[in-house]
């Protein structure tokens, strides 16, 4: 794992700019002896920006900067001159990127659109100058105000996949086999448990250049929910998705328990997956004949749409994609 590309969470120690202070200064020139206040404002400490980048779909390039640091504000001058704001750091992330406070694990922000900015620690304000206190009563003010302190807080950047569906199955049931017919994506693919070790993306060709975009989860085992396996490192990315495809193997002793042991997973990591809308898919049915396939439909879920399918000889693979934008469009 420590040699993948795919970084799907990162924590970082993000510190904005300090505020720069206000000038204290009188106005004197060789006419005025004893002019009036004219310190200008410090400027704004730096803030840390998060910016939504499409054509990013891993947090990778952030994974070794543990110390983002904005710039201070300085300080404010003479003859009402501002100091200058701080430079903002902006840190470009993939869409579907949730930040975190470290320690108490809130959600402080969402960036799911392209080119979306938003101020994730922001910078200290500057400082007034000593010409904001003048007053009747006190004509030359000699104090200005400090800047604020900038704030510095550990953020966990977690990703989650934006995807319209999301495959959902035991190890070797398929899943890969079927992303790298439907798609262009060329995932790892062996007939021996847990091949896929990160999520793969595929985009969908459908009819009249239509497409959705197809992501392959790493096989989830019983106990994925309570840590076992790879599964919970990687169930968070099917929260994102619009529907979910169950694909079970027809090598299964019970296609109906294991679906279900599937959803119970689902349903102790978050009860909300239930409220998805699901297709279930009986792959590698190459292999039946049509009686045998006939049997094995009586014992699927009455409720559930289902299609036996086979990847190797496309056999129902364009009534898959039916049925999959059927329910995406519904």
């Amino acid at each position: 794992m420590a040699s993948s590309n795919f970084i799907d969470y990162v924590k970082i120690c993000s510190r904005s700019g300090h505020g720069g202070a206000g000038s204290a200064h009188l106005h004197r020139d060789k006419l005025t002896a004893k002019g009036g206040p004219d310190g200008g404002d410090g400027g704004r400490g730096g803030h840390i920006i998060l910016r939504g980048n499409s054509q990013l779909w891993t947090l990778l390039h952030l994974q070794y900067r543990k110390h983002i640091i904005a710039e201070n504000g300085q300080s404010g001058g003479p003859s009402h001159s501002f100091g200058a704001q701080g430079k903002d750091d902006v840190l470009e992330v993939p869409l579907g990127t949730i930040a975190r406070n470290a320690e108490t694990g809130e959600v402080m922000c969402e960036v799911t659109e392209d080119g979306q900015e938003i101020i994730l620690t922001p910078g200290g304000r500057g400082g007034l100058g000593n010409a904001h206190f003048k007053s009747a009563t006190n004509q030359t003010p000699r104090h200005a105000q400090p800047g604020e302190p900038g704030i510095e807080e550990w953020v966990v950047l977690e990703l989650k996949l934006l995807a319209d569906v999301g495959l959902v199955g035991f190890p070797n049931a398929g899943k890969s086999t079927l992303l790298s017919v439907v798609s262009a994506a060329k995932p790892k693919i062996a007939n021996y448990p847990f091949t896929t070790l990160e999520p793969n993306l595929g985009v969908v060709a459908y009819r009249d250049y239509k497409s959705f975009v197809m992501a392959d989860i790493p096989g989830i085992i019983e106990g994925a929910s309570e840590g076992k396996g790879l599964g919970l490192r990687f169930l968070r990315h099917i929260e994102r998705n619009s529907m979910l495809l169950f694909m079970v193997s027809c090598e299964s002793a019970d296609i109906a328990e294991e679906y279900r042991v599937l959803l119970n997973e689902l349903q102790i990591f978050n009860p909300e997956l239930l409220d998805k809308k699901r297709i279930l898919a009986v792959t590698k049915s190459d292999m039946l004949d049509e009686e045998l396939e006939e049997e094995m439909r009586k014992t699927l879920p009455a409720d559930l749409p289902a299609v036996f399918i086979s990847s190797i000889s496309g056999k129902n693979i364009m009534q898959l994609k039916d049925m999959i934008w059927q329910a995406l469009n519904s």
